[in-house]
């Protein structure tokens, strides 16, 4: 409370304003040391990526048989590939290339999954149920095997990297999808949205307006926690040879170099900086998530 004083020396108890829930969950957040470390260090991952071009001059294309698995020195920091080609350089165009997917992937699941769960949870009825069960029967593929033959179909007649975003995204929409309607389910039986809807709203105006707003901190939380999970299934299909196309560096198609026993063993500068990105990346991603989850958390506020 704040005590006001005014010229005729009364005092006037004037309630001091209380923070909003996202002032509270953003300075929860900003408390988190981990969590601010983690988004620290992913921000300046995506900065040095997507300026790839101006931090490098190497050609991450053009073999040169003349420094084949050299190992790390002056001239290559992270010492080169099988086929010549700078590891620095390519590191940086591939966390472009994995970081594309992640966010592209992150962004397209959430909307999907997001409007088909609001719609199934506010409308219910015969809608809840074919929306439902259109849900159920894309959950029930397998998501790797369909992933590599829908990519290996539509590889060539879409940009490959594209390919492999919209094939990812399609199989994936149907947990957010769940989740999102099971938080409207709860949301629109409460007071604000039946008074909203005796006053003539419609539906469209009350799931944009009014629901999403209060189901945006579990949407958030799944999102964050989306980017990881995709990133982590193109290193894997670039590793198997069907992910991101071979002549597009991504980390996932860098550790492809693995596969060879000789260069697993004897030459870990091949594999070693893309796989310890993934880790980094994959971890600082958890920890935003976690610290999300914690800072958006009504129960844990104090």
């Amino acid at each position: 409370m704040e005590i006001v004083t005014n010229t005729n020396n009364n005092n006037i108890i004037t309630p001091k304003k209380s923070p909003s829930p996202w002032a509270i969950a953003r300075k929860k957040f900003i408390k988190n040391k981990l969590a601010m470390i983690s988004l620290i260090f992913l921000v300046l991952v995506i900065i040095v990526s997507f300026s790839a071009p101006l931090l490098t001059t190497q050609d991450i294309v053009r073999i040169d048989y003349m420094k084949i698995s050299q190992p790390p020195s002056s001239e290559n920091w992270l010492g080169t590939d099988t086929n010549g080609r700078d590891m620095f350089a390519r590191m940086l165009y591939a966390g472009r290339a994995s970081l594309i997917v992640g966010l592209s992937c992150m962004f397209l699941i959430t909307f999907v999954g997001t409007v088909i769960g609001s719609i199934a949870g506010y409308f219910g009825g015969i809608i809840d149920t074919i929306l439902m069960r259109f849900t159920d029967f894309v959950l029930t593929f397998p998501f790797m095997i369909f992933v590599i033959v829908l990519n290996s179909i539509f590889i060539g007649k879409i940009n490959g990297l594209w390919t492999l975003i919209l094939v990812i995204s399609a199989l994936s929409w149907g947990g957010v999808a769940r989740i999102v309607r099971s938080r409207v389910l709860a949301e629109k039986e409460n007071e604000y949205i039946l008074a909203s809807e005796s006053i003539g709203g419609k539906p469209s105006k009350v799931i944009i307006k009014h629901l999403l707003p209060n189901v945006a901190s579990t949407i958030i939380v799944q999102a964050t926690l989306l980017m990881a999970t995709t990133i982590v299934a193109e290193s894997g299909l670039s590793f198997l040879g069907f992910g991101v196309p071979p002549d597009t560096p991504s980390w996932g198609n860098m550790l492809a170099e693995a596969r060879n026993s000789d260069v697993l063993r004897n030459r870990p500068w091949m594999w070693v900086p893309p796989a310890t990105m993934i880790t980094l990346v994959i971890l600082s991603i958890n920890f935003i998530g976690e610290g999300l989850k914690d800072a958006l958390n009504p129960k844990s506020r104090r």
